[in-house]
């Protein structure tokens, strides 16, 4: 099978809550990552992905996300508020390096923040994750100083273990596992 005819059956894997769209992010969604990974709190915290143009983020998007999908069937989803079909952010669950638990992570425009819509959609791709993919456990990292993310993350239930490195990132990062 093409991977064009396979991304295209899984596009059609829409998951929905109370307020929000959930589905594969996608080539055509290259607007909302250059602009969720240029803002100011996204590089503070998450890091500079080098995103300059739209070509970048279409990249990033064809070389980082999409391969994710084939080999795993999960990854990076588009967020979408149903409230004027607006695209509002990213969450997922991801193989990094260096960790033995696949990661949920997540982003949001900054307009969106405070609304309880990250929770919404993690709850939503974490159930997914455990449900569907048959996933015992889930891991998330964050920065000791990004405390809207750990408090998303315990409020998903995972506990905080110890103080990990990732390769090529020196920062030490809070992990956390569900139990």
């Amino acid at each position: 099978m093409s991977l064009k005819s396979n991304l295209s059956k899984k596009e059609n894997n829409f998951y929905e809550t109370e307020r929000l769209l959930i589905r594969p992010m996608s080539v055509d969604d290259a607007d909302l990552i250059f602009e969720l990974y240029n803002m100011p709190n996204f590089i503070k915290y998450i890091g500079n992905r080098n995103i300059k143009s739209l070509s970048d983020a279409e990249n990033y998007i064809k070389f980082k996300f999409l391969p994710q999908f084939e080999k795993l069937g999960f990854g990076n989803y588009l967020i979408i508020l149903k409230e004027g079909n607006q695209k509002i952010g990213g969450v997922g669950i991801f193989e990094r390096e260096g960790l033995d638990v696949v990661d949920i992570g997540f982003s949001v425009l900054e307009r969106f923040e405070g609304k309880g819509l990250m929770f919404e959609a993690a709850q939503k791709i974490k159930s997914i994750g455990m449900d569907e993919f048959g996933l015992k456990k889930i891991s998330a990292i964050t920065t000791k100083d990004n405390l809207s993310s750990q408090k998303l993350i315990e409020r998903l239930g995972l506990k905080f273990q110890r103080m990990v490195t990732i390769p090529e990132d020196s920062e030490e990062l809070m992990y956390y596992e569900t139990e």
